[in-house]
């Protein structure tokens, strides 16, 4: 397959770009910043995706566009929500007419488990809104994708806003465990090599049309995480919990999102209905006769 990876100079894409190569495919990386991480298998292509115009020819002759390109930390959602709708939410929808004119086979989307949570942010709220316009474009104009729904992933390249990387990075500098969030933690934990596995997996047919969830088999408590780093590392001090609050970041469960019903609100009249189309239908005549 002729693939394109926006974001592929990232943490999880880059390893997904990797990963298509070596199981055959042709891989063209689209990104604001050359990849660290490319090799001479991998056409490199300077690009934004808020820049349309500038995409057209990228994906003409292509056959899977993997969209990665976004803004992906939470806590950065919260400081430019403006921000994270162009690039989340317009972009992908120019992503999604551009690949309904070229006819591409599969658009294949990383989105998020918090997008069945009530946390998560703009960021969430992104995804979610992002991944409904891929759905109404699959009904509409018959565009054929896979929606991927990455859980907590770890593992080289991650940059330093990633969960273990952060703490793994202070405990070899600080020579101390410490943890920025609730003891009571858990987390579904995938290495990324695993999941970039799983996301080329995902071209199969059998995906076509489906949400994935990319996450580790089972729940890891934080206090094993940090247990094993303390005594890899022949830590002696006693792990060290940061009480505030981790504002956008689940604790345990991150799907927790319930559609909130309206209230109803009524005229009290049984009458209404009828007695205003007649209202309406009187004063439209007028301006029609007009």
């Amino acid at each position: 397959m002729k693939c394109v990876v926006t974001g592929g100079s990232g943490f999880l894409a880059s390893h997904v770009a990797d990963e298509l190569v070596k199981q055959g495919h042709e891989v063209t990386i689209l990104d604001k910043k050359k990849s660290k991480y490319l090799n001479h298998k991998q056409k490199f292509i300077y690009g934004d995706i808020k820049k349309k115009h500038k995409l057209l020819n990228i994906l003409k002759k292509k056959d899977i566009l993997f969209h990665f390109a976004a803004i992906s930390d939470i806590g950065e959602s919260i400081k430019s929500p403006r921000d994270t709708v162009i690039t989340n939410i317009l972009a992908t929808v120019d992503l999604l007419e551009i690949c309904m004119k070229y006819k591409i086979k599969r658009f294949i989307f990383a989105s998020t488990i918090y997008v069945n949570s009530e946390e998560g942010a703009f960021y969430k709220s992104s995804k979610r809104s992002a991944e409904n316009f891929i759905e109404e474009y699959s009904k509409i104009k018959n565009l054929k994708f896979t929606i991927l729904r990455f859980g907590s992933i770890f593992g080289e390249r991650s940059e330093l806003n990633n969960g273990v990387k952060k703490i793994l990075t202070h405990a070899l500098k600080k020579k101390e465990v410490r943890y920025y969030g609730s003891r009571n933690t858990m987390r579904n934990y995938i290495s990324v090599q695993n999941a970039a596995k799983l996301t080329v997996k995902c071209i199969q047919k059998k995906y076509e049309n489906k949400h994935v969830e990319i996450t580790g088999r089972s729940k890891i408590k934080i206090y094993k995480l940090l247990k094993i780093v303390k005594d890899e590392l022949n830590i002696s001090k006693p792990i060290i919990f940061d009480k505030k609050p981790h504002l956008g970041h689940y604790i345990n469960e991150p799907n927790t999102y319930k559609f909130k019903k309206g209230e109803k609100l009524y005229i009290n009249s049984e009458l209404e209905f009828k007695e205003d189309l007649q209202k309406y239908l009187k004063s439209l005549r007028k301006t029609i006769k007009k």
